[in-house]
């Protein structure tokens, strides 16, 4: 399925008709203040203002940076580069917090999954659903054979380890949390010249609401809050590990994935439904922790001016946050992170690449796809083995066992019953491959 390359350097060119967000339609409850109340009573107003200031003078910095080098802000290794990588070449992984990993999987291996699923879908119709209605071009599939290949895969075993190994736990310097789980998730086949009636805006997964209410999960984020961003480091795993990202029903995930990630089975680029990214971690992620906790001027030509913007410890709203949905952002919600032009495409992936952005890392899906043939990815990510994601991985095995779908996933279908379905006889990499899947746990 040949395309033309298209340029390395590329973000939006128009902006989705994505949902701008604001207090009158937001999800506002009194509760909301006492969570603002429980955070400045530990961490202290004084160390949340300096924060948002010093924060949003570094994203000036930040933005005109994305600006300049849009999809060159993404760096695209090897297998091999990632597995040999330096210390330094780590660290910078690290710090950026989003990379494409190229020929994970053979590209003839990659395709024939594409194939194999494409296949899967046609055999099983009346029993697979997805979403969009009425074409749907995710399905909620979790285990067809071409799906247990590619989470046990070798090669894809041995990234995720390698990624896993960037985050520490003080209480496991052995780093046994880098032997990854494979945390059963769907997989796109989008058809070409399709606009999404449902796309995926600006957003944040691991839970909205929560990474304030919870306390584990917000004192993660201390040295934000206390003054000090600078020194908050994202990939300690000491206190994360026991956030609960699902306190409130909805759509987020049960485990901690510590990068998501998709594996691409067809070619796809710029304009062709593909993934934008979000190309800081740090400074990103710090704003939104933050913006809650302050109103904008009056004066629009005051609105990046951030001493211009008031504290307010009373306020019910927190911007584009659903309880039941992953972390919502927008322009008007948060001006500074200037997301019209630093939403920036990911660079053209072919089959067997793959690419992988940090839990906390702003991320979006082209709604347009205008390219000539099928973009399809399956959505495999890295998750460490710390107790809970075991505990859910245990879980998620005596699903697959009985037919269920996984408990994150429960509009799935009983797969036992689908033509080509093969159960555990589909997962690869023999012993590795299994505890990956949870047997033995």
């Amino acid at each position: 399925m040949p395309h033309s390359i298209a340029p390395t350097s590329s973000s939006l060119d128009y902006w989705p008709p994505w949902p701008l967000f604001n207090a009158q339609k937001a999800e506002n409850r009194p509760e909301n203040v006492n969570i603002k109340q429980e955070i400045i009573q530990r961490y202290g107003e004084e160390g949340i203002r300096r924060s948002w200031l010093q924060t949003c003078a570094t994203l000036e910095q930040v933005t005109a940076e994305i600006e300049a080098k849009k999809t060159a802000m993404i760096p695209a290794l090897t297998l091999d580069e990632l597995l040999n990588a330096s210390e330094e070449k780590k660290q910078a992984l690290r710090s950026l917090g989003c990379f494409v990993v190229r020929g994970v999987v053979p590209r003839n291996e990659a395709t024939q999954w594409y194939w194999d699923l494409k296949g899967y879908v046609n055999e099983n119709r009346d029993h697979i659903t997805g979403f969009p209605e009425p074409s749907p071009y995710m399905f909620n599939v979790y285990h067809s054979p071409a799906q247990q290949a590619g989470r046990s895969h070798p090669n894809s075993l041995a990234v995720q380890r390698a990624l896993l190994q960037l985050w520490h736990d003080d209480d496991d310097l052995s780093k046994s949390f880098a032997e990854p789980l494979s945390y059963a998730d769907a997989f796109r086949i989008r058809a070409p010249k399709s606009d999404g009636v449902f796309t995926l805006p600006p957003h944040i997964d691991g839970g909205s609401l929560s990474r304030w209410a919870d306390k584990t999960y917000s004192s993660t984020y201390s040295a934000i809050f206390s003054g000090n961003p600078e020194k908050h480091d994202p990939y300690d795993l000491t206190v994360r590990k026991n956030a609960r990202s699902a306190l409130f029903p909805g759509t987020a995930s049960s485990v901690l994935r510590a990068f998501q990630g998709w594996t691409a089975l067809t070619e796809c680029g710029p304009k062709e439904g593909s993934l934008l990214l979000y190309p800081n971690l740090h400074v990103a992620s710090a704003y939104m922790l933050l913006r809650p906790f302050f109103d904008p001027p009056e004066n629009d030509e005051e609105l990046l001016d951030a001493e211009k913007w008031t504290f307010n410890a009373q306020s019910e709203w927190f911007p584009g946050t659903f309880t039941a949905k992953p972390q919502m952002l927008s322009p008007n919600c948060h001006p500074h992170l200037k997301l019209e032009k630093c939403m920036i495409d990911i660079p053209r992936m072919f089959p067997g690449d793959t690419v992988w952005w940090h839990a906390d890392m702003i991320h979006a899906v082209e709604q347009k796809h205008e390219g000539e043939y099928d973009s399809s990815v399956m959505y495999i990510a890295a998750t460490p083995s710390t107790s809970g994601n075991i505990s859910y991985i245990k879980e998620q095995l005596r699903s697959f066992e009985n037919g269920l779908p996984p408990s994150d996933f429960m509009q799935g279908t009983n797969e036992t019953v689908f033509k080509g379905y093969l159960g555990e006889a589909g997962i690869m990499n023999g012993e590795a491959g299994r505890r990956a899947a949870g047997f033995g746990l």
